[in-house]
């Protein structure tokens, strides 16, 4: 970049060198950095490696939780049974057989650059870094291949997929986690090159979820996800896929009488596998009829419902404790929480309605976590409003917003009134508020760590949730104080009150349920 002379009112912008004025522009174009050692790919075949530090898909705040998170107990739980490093693959103390198991895994990241710009690929590289962080692992290294299409047989081409091996050679990791989905066969061919273990980007979301399911439904949505995505990637080792024979078939000696070609080992495991999945199923069905009856209940009473949703780590835990003091789990890490949580809130005229925090979403969320979530996510599509949260101080919110809308269309929530809440506006640069706002016409900026915006939210929420719509002049005998106590709950709006010589006068706003109990003391003056 050459410098030229600035020749502006401006003392402080003539101080400013090119590199200062550089990153000014990157600001306000709302930029994100590129990671360090990036080279721009030059044609078909070509790749740019990234040395990643720490992800930046989550955030950096200095203070993970505020006041009204509650003791989180639940959170120093978890973290007493964190991964280790240090401790060696092989069992050279026995001191280390119980933590064998708990060992801190070296991953190095491959993605491709196939669509979008450079910063869309670094983007979903460091999401992928903050994936595997969240995990339990240390991310040493990752790069970027441009290539058009993915190589059928090993993903990356030849030629990056030994400069792969290359790097874990060099870093001494022991996994390569790449940002996609592979098919059975491409894995095995990455794994015959670099020589460690190969795991796409769906297996390290299904182990997040394994790791953080803490209900009994929740434990069986994930094993069911985790045996549909095993069932077509099921492989065979050496005398494993040998077929069951008697006699001197095959060297066995099994004896007269088990001669045939019986079953493969594989072929018995899919066949476990479909028989787990078939009892899930039935366990999963049966729970559903236990939330259906708590939505149905709300139904009947009329209570309005809203839903919290939006990106993993957005804030959605953070805003459902700052409204409701809910004391839910709050970590600095993606799909922290997974079971959904339903709490009751009120408007400041008294209007009851729920509050549920749901599942997080990501880029390209597995159709079997869709699939086996779908009567959580059923609380979204069912819901009177959405309060839609993105996390503002992430490098790419809109790209957030758009993947957050694919879910939504997927479980039949598009039609569902939606807010915009821009979380995390303490931390986020101004230019990127303002752009989103101007995208987004139906918004509030807030800040669930600090306060911040929380009063316009909960006015746009009472502004929002359904009220109700039948208006009653009615005059109540003093014997029936159980109406009278009715209208002070949370499904009426009383406008007026007048204690007179036969009763008490109201004029009110009720639901129709109420209303149809109401009418014989509807007067008419």
């Amino acid at each position: 970049m050459t410098s030229q002379p600035n020749t502006g009112s401006d003392p402080a912008a003539q101080d400013m060198s090119p590199q200062e004025i550089q990153a000014v522009i990157d600001r306000i174009l709302a930029k994100d950095v590129p990671a360090r050692n990036v080279s721009t790919p030059g044609g078909e075949g070509g790749g740019g490696k990234a040395v990643l530090g720490k992800a930046q898909a989550i955030s950096r705040l200095d203070e993970e939780h505020s006041t009204y998170d509650g003791d989180q107990q639940d959170l120093e739980e978890r973290r007493a049974l964190r991964r280790r490093a240090g401790l060696s693959t092989e069992l050279e103390d026995v001191t280390e057989v119980e933590y064998r198991q708990l060992r801190l895994e070296r991953v190095v990241l491959a993605g491709l650059w196939s669509e979008g710009t450079l910063a869309d690929a670094e983007n979903s590289l460091r999401e992928l870094a903050a994936l595997a962080e969240t995990a339990g692992s240390e991310v040493l290294d990752g790069l970027v291949q441009r290539r058009d299409k993915p190589d059928p047989g090993t993903f990356l081409g030849s030629g990056k997929a030994q400069e792969l091996k290359d790097i874990v050679m060099a870093t001494g990791a022991d996994t390569v986690v790449v940002d996609a989905e592979l098919a059975p066969s491409q894995r095995r061919g990455l794994e015959d090159i670099v020589k460690v273990k190969v795991i796409d980007r769906t297996a390290l979301i299904l182990d997040i979820f394994a790791q953080h399911a803490k209900s009994r439904e929740g434990k069986a949505q994930v094993e069911l996800a985790q045996l549909e995505y095993l069932l077509p990637r099921l492989r065979g080792w050496g005398e494993s896929m040998s077929r069951q024979a008697g006699g001197q078939v095959g060297g066995a000696a099994a004896g007269m009488g088990s001669r045939g070609p019986g079953e493969t080992k594989i072929e018995l495991d899919r066949r476990r596998i479909r028989t787990r999945m078939a009892k899930l199923r039935r366990e999963i069905a049966a729970m559903k009829p236990a939330r259906e009856t708590k939505r149905a209940n709300r139904r009947r009473n009329e209570v309005p419902s809203v839903a919290i949703a939006g990106y993993t780590n957005a804030g959605k835990s953070s805003l459902l404790n700052r409204l409701t003091d809910a004391g839910v789990l709050v970590e600095n890490a993606l799909f922290a929480t997974l079971d959904p949580t339903v709490r009751k809130a009120e408007t400041a005229d008294g209007l009851g309605y729920t509050l549920a925090d749901t599942v997080g979403f990501v880029r390209s969320l597995p159709t079997q976590l869709v699939e086996a979530f779908r009567s959580t996510l059923e609380e979204v599509a069912d819901s009177d409003l959405i309060l839609h949260v993105v996390d503002v101080s992430h490098p790419d919110p809109e790209g957030q917003i758009a993947a957050v809308r694919k879910v939504f269309s997927e479980v039949d929530a598009r039609k569902v009134p939606e807010i915009i809440v821009l979380n995390k506006a303490d931390a986020a640069d101004p230019f990127v508020v303002e752009r989103l706002k101007q995208r987004e016409p139906r918004h509030v900026v807030v800040s669930a760590r600090t306060g911040e915006g929380i009063p316009e939210l909960l006015k746009a929420i009472s502004e929002s949730i359904p009220r109700p719509s039948v208006k009653m002049e009615l005059l109540i005998p003093y014997d029936r104080g159980d109406l009278l106590s009715k209208l002070h709950e949370s499904d009426a709006e009383i406008l007026s009150l007048d204690h007179v010589e036969a009763g008490t006068r109201a004029a009110v706003m009720v639901r129709e349920g109420l209303a149809s109990e109401l009418e014989p003391f509807v007067v008419n003056d």
